[in-house]
């Protein structure tokens, strides 16, 4: 079966409520089931689990330098696992949620409110419990989870099912939704072989289904996979002290792979080239846009219509958009101060 084939089938079982492809059986079955079991509770052992909160961001307003605080804000939630908490870094300023409001901010002029919901340790099924505690008026809403869906050997149509519902439900309420998908998870120190190549496997099959659910649910997806994947494997840098979770540095690189997107959802349009530097492709079956967009850096993925349709005899159609090499969104000032209750300059 094809890579577009595998993530169709797990996408159209989570659309009809099938179980799916299980993890192992993608990749041999039970004759590696005893060696991945023991290769993951070494590698647990090995990965210190999450003792602290990650810094707190919920209802917090950011403004980059210059902007007026007294604006009326643009209103973000965040939402999924420790990735879009930004678990790994000690100061607000340094999570992904801050980052991305103040680049955000910067091209806007004007403030950025977060709401953050995301949770250390959360699996898609949390999604639904998250977006219930969103307010339905969040103009945009980033989400980032997968990571331990395949951690935890959830079946992929199940961790499909419960995202595509939760893009649904917020796109009924007028949300844009801009979806990180599940990272390249063979980047990750702490693990050995074969578990290692399991685990890409694993989160880049992941990450393609995911990405046809979520187009299909009214979303786009941003590929963190490939962009994350040889960064973070050729430097130490990018991760935090558990060499697990993103370091700020890290973060950093995460959240400028999501700008251009998010400043498309909200329908901001910059002259600024590391704002808006992508490469329009053409029109294609979104299984197949998945798969080209897990293994390419920053790829966005969103629906297009071709002659006035949105499917064709293969699906939903989809468009790419690959960005080119930019220097990754700053960090947040040490000299970032509050400057009334839950407002933050940078």
């Amino acid at each position: 079966m094809s890579k577009a084939g595998r993530a169709r089938r797990i996408a159209a079982a989570a659309a009809y409520g099938g179980g799916g492809v299980g993890a192992l059986g993608i990749v041999g079955g039970a004759a590696l089931y005893g060696l991945i079991i023991g290769e993951t509770k070494l590698a647990r052992r090995r990965i210190p689990a999450a003792a602290t909160e990650p810094p707190f961001v919920h209802d917090t307003v950011w403004a980059a330098a210059g902007v007026s605080a007294s604006r009326p804000p643009i209103r973000m939630a965040m939402l999924g696992d420790s990735t879009a908490a930004g678990y790994g870094v000690h100061h607000d300023r340094d999570t992904p949620g801050a980052q991305l409001a103040i680049a955000i901010s910067a091209i806007a002029r004007r403030p950025v409110h977060v709401t953050s919901v995301a949770v250390v340790g959360a699996e898609s099924n949390t999604l639904p419990a998250q977006v219930a505690n969103v307010d339905p008026r969040v103009e945009m809403a980033v989400i980032i989870v997968g990571a331990n869906d395949v951690t935890h050997r959830i079946k992929p149509a199940e961790s499909v099912r419960y995202l595509g519902d939760a893009v649904r439900a917020m796109r009924a309420n007028g949300t844009r939704v801009v979806v990180g998908t599940c990272p390249d998870l063979g980047t990750i120190r702490p693990l050995a072989q074969p578990l290692r190549y399991i685990a890409r496997r694993l989160s880049r099959q992941l990450a393609a289904a995911q990405t046809i659910a979520v187009v299909e649910a009214g979303g786009r997806t941003v590929s963190l996979g490939d962009l994350l994947g040889p960064l973070f494997a050729q430097s130490a840098e990018m991760f935090s002290e558990d060499q697990f979770h993103p370091s700020a540095t890290g973060y950093a690189h995460a959240a400028d792979a999501l700008l251009p997107s998010a400043l498309d959802a909200l329908g901001l349009r910059t002259r600024s080239r590391s704002a808006s530097a992508f490469t329009t492709r053409r029109a294609r079956p979104v299984a197949k846009a998945a798969v080209q967009a897990v293994a390419h850096p920053g790829t966005e993925v969103a629906g297009v219509e071709v002659h006035g349709e949105t499917e064709g005899r293969r699906g939903r159609w989809a468009r790419l958009r690959r960005r080119r090499p930019q220097h990754p969104v700053p960090t947040a000032p040490e000299q970032a101060r509050p400057v009334q209750d839950s407002v933050h300059v940078a």
